[in-house]
């Protein structure tokens, strides 16, 4: 249940008390107007509702038939239907732990006693768990290196935590078993097709534990129509694609990599074109883990054009963990749709979209899936998931997410994360930092600090001499000049990081390509 200190904060905000969840500061305010991006939309009434021109656009909910107001002006996007935000989404930074909430924390405190007289040498519960929610405060609002939203308010669905909602087997296809969330899982299903251009009735889906389990299914799936297949991806793909090989036991190529970190569509050519015997498996990348990099999906699908590959030959599953939520809203974008030959696709739910549990969406062709359907007597459903029992839970908070958003929240949330990823690169820029920012991506990629204690702190993703800070919804400029402050005085006190090998990930920073 939701503490009593954050129910009596929620009342306060709504009465109009202060807080630092009730508003942005005026600096805060001040930072999201920059240079706008135009936005993709779905219908002409979505347009409407992206080209509003005014600060207040007025949302209605759908629940109680109650209007709200946000201001476009906030840095970030604010939750419209929350009376506050989730910890790590404002512009505070709590400051370190006390030692004596740290002690709570250690293996010997949270240890499970098996006796009285353990017990009587160990913390109560309730201390416990009050010390770990400090911890994760203090770690949320330093949270900077990994792509997961923060900002939600899931405080409606609490009471929906008292059931065990499993919705196991098939979402089409229900069980016996009667508490489940299909309704809301295949809702989010169909929001995810009618996003990714696809024909009623010619698509199959399910809700996932996360992005590598879509990527696991895809994968295993290309594997059952081709058995033969080879898979070509990256060498900066997902470690998870490459589990998927180990697992199913594929021949996969490793393709070297463009400096922006797209694949290098020569050698993939070329590999390609030394194995025309055997069918194509291709996994596109929609945002590599590190660099951000889109490959491009329509020259691949020249290449293998050009290579003669006919359309049933190859299967192309692309991973979209955090950009396949992104790219449909921005303008001028490649499209990645199933109106192209793409088989599947896999996107995170907890990173773009925000949620208290990793979860994602794995879409594919219908008729792919029914290659590997199998009906459970056990459950009266079928057998199509890599998961038996499934987590409900992570269906409705994914509706109920996309719901409160709809169209134009979504928007918001890619609108800041593309512009005040700008601003990180250009402060970086502003300080003599090398740093590198891809087209299409809100991943800002930088020389890799020499401070472990500074790389712990705002918790970045390295890799050899190079670190990432992925801008999400939760990340306002006020907390990255507080970054960038402390990234300064981190590098006048122990120097700048030098290159790892004459090849390696910082040497390409500063490519054009």
């Amino acid at each position: 249940m939701i503490s009593s200190r954050f129910l009596s904060l929620g009342r306060k905000i709504v009465s109009g008390s202060s807080s630092r969840f009730a508003a942005p500061s005026a600096a805060a305010s001040q930072a999201t107007r920059g240079m706008p991006l135009r936005f993709k939309s779905s219908t002409a009434e979505e347009v409407a509702v992206a080209a509003e021109e005014e600060d207040v656009v007025p949302q209605t909910s759908n629940d109680n038939n109650t209007a709200s107001t946000f201001s476009r002006s906030k840095s970030g996007t604010p939750s419209p239907w929350a009376a506050f935000d989730a910890w790590g989404a404002g512009d505070d930074i709590s400051e370190p732990l006390d030692p004596a909430v740290e002690a709570k924390l250690e293996p010997k405190a949270v240890m499970i006693p098996l006796s009285e007289d353990e017990r009587a040498n160990v913390p109560d519960e309730a201390d416990i768990l009050a010390s770990y929610e400090q911890l994760l405060q203090k770690k949320s609002s330093v949270h900077f290196g990994y792509p997961y939203n923060l900002k939600f308010d899931f405080t409606e669905l609490q009471n929906f935590m008292n059931y065990s909602i499993n919705n196991l087997g098939d979402p089409f296809v229900p069980s016996n078993y009667g508490v489940h969330s299909r309704q809301f899982e295949c809702s989010v299903i169909d929001f995810f097709a009618k996003l990714w251009k696809m024909e009623k009735d010619s698509y199959w889906g399910y809700v996932t534990t996360s992005g590598t389990e879509g990527n696991l299914h895809g994968i295993l799936l290309a594997r059952e129509c081709f058995p033969d297949g080879i898979l070509y991806t990256s060498q900066e793909t997902h470690y998870s694609v490459f589990k998927a090989a180990r697992m199913y036991r594929m021949d996969c190529q490793s393709i070297p990599t463009l400096p922006m970190g797209e694949i290098d569509y020569d050698i993939l050519a070329d590999t390609i074109s030394k194995n025309l015997d055997r069918p194509v498996i291709l996994n596109v990348n929609i945002g590599t883990t590190v660099k951000g990099a889109v490959d491009n999906l329509d020259r691949i699908l020249r290449i293998l054009k050009q290579l003669d590959v006919p359309r049933d030959r190859y299967y192309i599953h692309c991973d979209g963990a955090l950009f396949a939520l992104m790219m449909p809203f921005i303008d001028f974008a490649p499209e990645v749709s199933f109106r192209k030959p793409i088989d599947s696709i896999a996107v995170s739910g907890h990173k773009m979209l925000g949620c208290p549990m990793p979860c994602g969406v794995t879409l594919s062709r219908k008729e792919h899936v029914k290659r590997m359907e199998k009906h459970i007597d056990y459950l009266n459903s079928v057998d199509t998931t890599i998961m038996g029992s499934r987590n409900g839970q992570a269906a409705l908070y994914l509706w109920y997410s996309l719901r409160k958003k709809g169209i134009a929240g979504i928007k918001r949330d890619v609108v800041h994360c593309m512009e005040t990823a700008r601003y990180l690169r250009d402060q970086l820029i502003e300080k003599g930092l090398t740093c590198r920012l891809n087209d299409l991506s809100s991943t800002v990629v930088l020389e890799r600090p020499m401070d472990v204690a500074f790389v712990k702190r705002w918790q970045l993703a390295c890799e050899e001499d190079i670190a990432h800070v992925v801008v999400m919804p939760n990340v306002t400029r006020s907390k990255i000049d507080r970054f960038v402050e402390e990234l300064m005085e981190c590098t006048e006190q122990h120097g700048r990081v030098k290159v790892a090998r004459p090849d390696s990930p910082l040497t390409k920073l500063g490519s054009t390509w």
